[in-house]
């Protein structure tokens, strides 16, 4: 397992970002969370294989209809892999 931190900024709240991010991380298998920050942005943890975890950022960098994805950044996450994949904030 693996864990990845991501920022995804644009026009990403507001549009059901949250919804859908956790529905393609729960069919691809990919355990975490994903949040709402103050900055506009939305915040993800993500943790599972490396296949699953590619394909989620690929999902990431377009998201769901209405969002206009402008820039993703990601960084290593170390630590254990949660349970299941929450939406927080």
């Amino acid at each position: 397992m693996t864990g990845r931190r991501i920022r995804v900024t644009g026009d990403v709240q507001g549009v059901g970002f949250r919804w859908a991010c956790r529905r393609e991380a729960e069919r691809l298998g990919v355990t975490g969370w994903v949040r709402n920050v103050a900055d506009g942005s939305v915040e993800v943890s993500a943790h599972g294989d490396d296949a699953a975890l590619r394909a989620l950022v690929s999902w990431l960098r377009s998201g769901p209809p209405g969002a206009r994805v402008e820039a993703l950044t990601q960084e290593d996450e170390p630590g254990g892999a949660p349970t299941g994949f929450e939406i927080r904030g």
